[in-house]
């Protein structure tokens, strides 16, 4: 698993903590180029350099596929560095040669950069355009700044996530809305059909079992589309916000699929869900509790109408 671009933008003071990151690795190493990067599921994008360098062709917000960089050969499981002092003597790796020859880096030192639970985030790498001695002492030094970071990334991640079910909370709903208040899109508001009565009848921690199972079939929904993200309210409640939908009948058909995957269990429960829609545009962004209630209201509509089912709201 990786963080999403959209979840990293909204990390409090995110700009001035890499700023001092590089400004502490720049005095470790003062002679190379010093940068931060993330991984996508694909990519790998430079969020900050140390500075500009005319020899190597590096700048921010740059992003490469994951499978031609030398950060994609660095060993995250067992937290090792990768060095490579001189990249033009490496004979086992032109492939890597050719990459690196592009961007004219010739000396590398790739930090792996985790959280605490061993999700990838990125790296923190040095380079440079010649060859380059990385002393050890210096190597231990950026991991001890790489892990610092790491502690930071996990407290905002945990800040934005819901405990049992791993998605998103209603802070980071809020967050979003304050954050991308241009954008427009669909929320599909959601509750399971009949869930009061699995707590009734097996307890809680059945109850809480639901919920997980809930979620991965959200995740599993969500993991087909681009930049939508799942939220849950509370209790039984989720969100799910869908950008730039273009049409009532592809919505529909969204909702129809999303239902599916909630009214198909292995088990002895019997469970669906209500589904409320509603569209909203970049002006409505700023009153995303309206948009909250207008969704409620539609799903409500669709309890009405016999569960298991999805309705629109109309003004």
């Amino acid at each position: 698993m990786v963080i999403p671009m959209q979840e990293l933008q909204m990390y409090q003071n995110f700009n001035e903590l890499a700023s001092d990151v590089l400004e502490l690795a720049k005095e470790i190493m003062p002679d190379k180029l010093i940068y931060l990067s993330s991984f996508t599921e694909n990519e790998q994008v430079i969020l900050r350099l140390s500075n500009a360098d005319s020899h190597i062709l590096l700048s921010e917000g740059m992003a490469v596929k994951l499978n031609q960089t030398a950060c994609n050969q660095i060993d995250f499981e067992n937290n090792q560095p990768l060095i490579y002092e001189d990249i033009s003597k490496e004979t086992d790796f032109e492939e890597l040669k050719k990459i690196s020859g592009k961007i004219n880096i010739n000396s590398y030192l790739g930090i792996p950069i985790s959280l605490t639970n061993g999700e990838k985030f990125g790296t923190l790498c040095v380079v440079h355009h010649d060859a380059a001695h990385f002393d050890t002492k210096s190597i231990s030094l950026l991991q001890k700044i790489a892990k610092i970071f790491s502690y930071y990334l996990m407290l905002e991640k945990l800040a934005y996530k819901d405990s049992l079910t791993g998605l998103y909370n209603r802070e980071f709903l809020f967050a979003f809305f304050k954050e991308y208040s241009e954008l427009g899109g669909t929320l599909f508001f959601l509750d399971l059909d009949g869930f009061k009565k699995i707590n009734d009848l097996y307890g809680h921690d059945a109850g809480d079992q639901i919920l997980k199972s809930v979620s991965s079939k959200i995740k599993k929904f969500i993991k087909h589309h681009v930049n939508v993200f799942a939220v849950r309210l509370g209790g039984d409640e989720f969100i799910i916000n869908l950008p730039h939908i273009s049409s009532k009948e592809e919505t529909a058909k969204q909702a129809e699929i999303l239902l599916e995957y909630l009214n198909t269990w292995d088990n002895e429960y019997q469970l669906s869900a209500s589904l409320g829609i509603v569209h909203y545009t970049a002006e409505d962004t700023s009153a995303l509790e309206t948009i909250l209630k207008h969704a409620d209201k539609a799903l409500y509509q669709a309890k009405l109408a016999g569960k298991n089912t999805y309705k629109f709201f109309e003004a």
